[in-house]
């Protein structure tokens, strides 16, 4: 399998537990964080449950988004096809590695978000 390089730090220990995938997608599903309302539709039709809730700063409801964990997606789209926002495009898997710090505001899979794509560019 292809390395990860879009990860910054371990995985936290809930997320960690739970099964990885047996091979690599062909796809890779990333949100865009940027247009993302946190409605949580993608998460009912995700097979694998590799999306997880980034709450917002206060409130766990509040401006809360959505992550895909890119070392669970299986490259269903399921996920980009219900997303009533449009918010989840669905990449070859290097390019999805590659372009996921840029759509990534916040994570909680502790993987690079666009801050840290903006200072490795810088």
């Amino acid at each position: 399998m292809t390395e990860n390089t879009a990860r910054k730090a371990p995985r936290p220990p809930l997320i960690a537990k739970k099964p990885e995938r047996k091979k690599e997608p062909r796809l890779l599903a990333v949100i865009d964080q940027h247009g993302c309302t946190g409605c949580e539709a993608c998460i009912v039709f995700c097979p694998v449950d590799c999306i997880e809730i980034v709450p917002g700063a206060d409130f766990a409801q509040f401006q809360q988004v959505v992550e895909v964990d890119i070392e669970r997606c299986i490259g269903c789209a399921l996920c980009a096809k219900h997303c009533p926002w449009d918010t989840i495009p669905m990449f070859n898997y290097q390019e999805g590695i590659q372009k996921s710090p840029a759509l990534t505001l916040k994570s909680v899979c502790s993987q690079k978000t666009k801050d840290d794509a903006v200072t490795q560019t810088s």
